[in-house]
């Protein structure tokens, strides 16, 4: 009874004392994609990832029914970092959702402002307050139509945060100062920073303003840095999106040891040893994720031993004798350096491998029968006559040459170009087919199917389908380890026919290392530009985004990636990405635009889509 009182207790006491409005409440995922658009719109980086922001320590004065419940300590304050834009998971700030909705959208302009000035010297060595002013006014001067709601939104938060005159000393000095330059980003006024720089810890939770955190400097060498897990093999534990502060410590536990002494004749009895397993230090006692949340920083340290010593699995590569048959010395191809903003010569090499002689690949009969549906569909696509516009005389009425036509009075004529007649066109198409075969695809996507047998399948479809149109086609398969062995698997070549051959290395496919996708993208561009097919598209099959064991991950192998979708382009290709990763469109619309990929939520969906991915592209 006195435990349920107590809980009854906490809570009536806590949502006494709880200041926000939940019933005009906005989560973070209603907005997300518009916040996204305006802060990529607005100047913002395009590989910075939107995400939520976990609590931290936050200052200013609390009332006496906040003090009673222990709330008001921490809030979930914006902050935007060199990778991640961390946003509150959840705004009840005020009483009316239109107006929290606005502050959402308010924040991510500011943050590409904040982004912008922070990115020069002058912008990076100016304090909190006045590098928040000037990203307000430069965010307004971009977005003149937020004026009106950015005077809205600092009225009524200048309502809800304390007197000035009720603070005494450094307290009173900072709210004063954070007011004045909230009223100055409005009215265009000046403000008399103090001497003493205000931090955002000192005055209560600032909702309109975002803390910059500069890039983390480069951790030192850890005895095990050219060691690293697949995901595929980490253990499981606790997943949360948050966005936590962590830090760099050392591991002094083992610094001083003390002296214990064992007296074995001090024992009064023996037993028999009975084995038990006992909690360690790692032991999950499932209050992990509570405990994370509590802490202000994460404290990382290094444990002492190696990933070597702790995991063991097979990521070397196989023996020359047991290996794939290497085709040649290897490719050198530059990467992209989005740090030193320079694209790197010769800093990949690519070997171009081919399978050694496996047994011929017996397809199960209900693939044959999906390879039979879809090369009909291809076929049909591809004898049907098109659409020729701009003729003298047709079948129908072309309205957009009709348009133009009475539009320009100067281009009156007695037979005017403004019909359209079905032809029948010759096709000059060339397609490489790109496929990650990373260690990722050894997942299971069902429970009978793992991702590499989907995409195994989809490679034959794929090759049943082109060869009996005609047109020409190459298979390559990508995996890497570092960028000194970027491993491209050749499963049919431009100038090889589908037969045989080409249909057992595509059975014989393998999950293989890491996924270094800029390079493989870069190759199979130089492949595809020797090619003088009119059209030229370029297909890449993946599960997941680029990553590496070097510095190839996160932001560096995504900037790296987009460079490369960028100079294929540029080259006159037409890449497309089909992807069956669900976190896909995180990252997705930044490298390939939000009309260059195709993302499947069913792995077993993959040949279907596949095919009405390249029948649309090719139409």
């Amino acid at each position: 009874m006195e435990e349920l009182i107590g809980q009854w207790w906490h809570r009536a006491v806590t949502r006494a004392a709880d200041r926000s409005f939940p019933d005009a409440a906005v989560e973070l995922p209603q907005v997300q994609r518009a916040i996204g658009m305006l802060f990529r719109g607005a100047g913002g980086a395009q590989a910075v990832r939107i995400a939520p922001a976990t609590e931290r320590r936050s200052g200013g004065p609390r009332g006496w029914l906040q003090r009673l419940a222990g709330s008001g300590e921490r809030a979930a304050l914006p902050r935007l970092e060199h990778e991640v834009l961390a946003l509150p998971p959840r705004l009840a700030v005020f009483p009316e959702a239109a107006l929290n909705r606005a502050l959402y959208l308010w924040l991510a302009a500011l943050s590409a402002a904040v982004d912008e000035i922070a990115a020069t010297p002058e912008g990076a060595a100016q304090g909190w307050i006045a590098l928040n002013l000037a990203a307000t006014r430069l965010a307004l001067q971009r977005f003149p139509g937020l004026r009106e709601r950015h005077a809205q939104l600092v009225d009524a938060h200048l309502a809800q945060r304390p007197r000035p005159q009720r603070l005494k000393g450094r307290a009173a000095e900072a709210e004063a100062t954070v007011q004045a330059a909230l009223r100055a980003g409005v009215d265009g006024g000046d403000v008399a920073l103090p001497a003493t720089p205000v931090l955002p810890g000192e005055v209560s939770p600032l909702w309109l303003w975002v803390e910059h955190a500069p890039g983390a400097a480069a951790a030192p060498a850890r005895p095990d840095a050219g060691e690293a897990e697949p995901q595929a093999q980490r253990p499981p534990g606790v997943t949360d999106a948050k966005r936590r502060a962590a830090q760099r410590t050392v591991d002094e536990r083992d610094g001083n040891p003390l002296l214990l002494v064992f007296r074995a004749e001090a024992l009064l009895s023996w037993s028999e040893h009975v084995k038990v397993n006992r909690g360690d230090d790692d032991s999950d006692d499932g209050n992990a994720l509570a405990a994370a949340n509590d802490m202000e920083k994460l404290s990382i340290a290094p444990d002492g031993q190696t990933l070597a010593a702790r995991v063991k699995f097979d990521l070397d590569l196989p023996s020359a004798s047991a290996d794939d048959i290497p085709l040649g010395p290897g490719i050198q191809l530059p990467e992209w350096d989005y740090k030193a903003g320079v694209l790197r010569p010769a800093y990949c090499a690519a070997q171009m491998l081919v399978s050694r002689p496996a047994e011929p690949f017996v397809p199960p009969p209900a693939l044959k029968a999906t390879a039979r549906r879809v090369r009909r569909r291809l076929e049909l696509l591809r004898a049907a006559p098109r659409w020729q516009r701009g003729e003298v005389s047709g079948e129908e009425l072309d309205l957009d040459a009709w348009v133009r036509l009475q539009s320009d009075a100067g281009a009156r004529s007695e037979a005017p170009a403004v019909h359209a007649r079905r032809v029948k066109a010759e096709r000059s198409l060339a397609t490489l087919l790109l496929a990650d075969l990373s260690l990722s695809t050894d997942a299971y996507a069902t429970n009978e199917a793992r991702i590499i047998d989907v995409i195994r399948d989809a490679l034959f479809v794929f090759g049943e389908a082109l060869s009996a149109g005609g047109d020409a086609f190459e298979m390559l398969g990508f995996s890497s380890v570092r960028r000194q062995h970027v491993r491209m698997h050749c499963l049919k070549g431009f100038d090889e026919p589908w037969g045989a051959a080409p249909r057992a290395r595509v059975g014989a496919v393998k999950p293989g290392y890491y996924t270094r996708m800029g390079a493989a993208i870069r190759l199979a561009t130089q492949r595809l530009q020797r090619r003088g097919e009119r059209q030229r598209l370029l297909l890449l099959l993946t599960d997941g985004k680029p990553n590496d064991l070097d510095q190839y991950e996160g932001r560096y192998g995504l900037e790296d990636t987009r460079h490369a979708v960028q100079a294929a382009r540029a080259a006159g290709l037409v890449p497309f990405c089909v992807s069956i990763d669900d976190q896909g469109h995180d990252y997705l619309p930044m490298l390939f635009g939000t009309k260059g990929y195709a993302q499947v939520h069913r792995a077993t969906e993959l040949v279907g889509r596949l095919a009405q991915v390249y029948a649309t592209l090719t139409r």
